[in-house]
């Protein structure tokens, strides 16, 4: 990406927007001018907020969601207005804040860190499940939401912690299912056996999928039809 045309500066910073994620030549170059052009004012702040953002920031040791360095456990987590018992489990930490926006939900959040994706290389002993497993005793937690997302990845980490869910000993399913006695114990990452409860009810719920508002029939994909089909609510 370096261009001999431009100072050394400049395509230094062109390179630094350019390794961004779905930042490209183009608009590498035009995020470096606009910040050239601007206010240097404005240009120390983001130098600064750069700078810190690293030192400033790290992860709840309960939810694993990202807080404030000199917090102990999100506020997400703490506030009394939040239900405990009810947990969505997300894949990355902005996922929170897209159901936070929705201003809908009261519950508390359980950030993966990611899914399970064997061609990138990432297994479910690179997640969060075990600390999950554990959260459902210590929060006596009634139902949990799996918001992963609706890819293949997404799916499979979904049914990956269902069963780990039943293989813990716990009732579960989305219509109260009791789930079978596990015939392996599940363990966390030292190798020890997680705590089960063998009569603590647990419900497991999915986000609902379906046609997004103001799309027409024809223009939907057959796994979208389908997934609206399946999940048809009578009027």
């Amino acid at each position: 990406m370096n261009n001999s045309a431009l100072p050394r500066a400049l395509n230094d910073l062109v390179e630094a927007f350019g390794a961004l994620p779905g930042v490209g030549a183009r608009t590498a170059e035009r995020y470096s001018y606009a910040v050239l052009k601007g206010d240097k004012q404005k240009s120390a702040k983001l130098a600064a907020a750069l700078s810190g953002l690293h030192g400033r920031i790290k992860l709840c040791p309960k939810t694993f969601a990202l807080i404030d360095a000199d917090l102990d456990i999100s506020p997400l987590y703490t506030d009394r207005q939040r239900n405990r018992q009810l947990v969505a489990v997300v894949e990355e930490p902005f996922d929170v804040v897209a159901l936070e926006n929705t201003g809908q939900f009261k519950g508390t959040y359980h950030v993966l860190g990611g899914a399970i994706s064997p061609i990138d290389g990432v297994g479910p002993e690179q997640l969060h499940i075990p600390e999950l497993i554990r959260r459902l005793r210590d929060d006596d937690v009634a139902e949990v939401i799996l918001a992963t997302n609706a890819s293949v990845e997404g799916e499979s980490t979904a049914l990956y912690i269902q069963k780990q869910i039943e293989d813990s000993g716990y009732f579960c399913g989305a219509n109260d299912v009791i789930a079978s006695n596990a015939k392996q114990p599940s363990l966390d990452r030292r190798g020890d056996e997680l705590p089960r409860d063998d009569k603590h009810p647990i419900k497991i719920t999915r986000l609902a999928r379906g046609l997004p508002i103001g799309v027409d029939l024809e223009y939907a994909d057959q796994i979208t039809l389908s997934h609206a089909l399946n999940g048809r609510r009578e009027l």
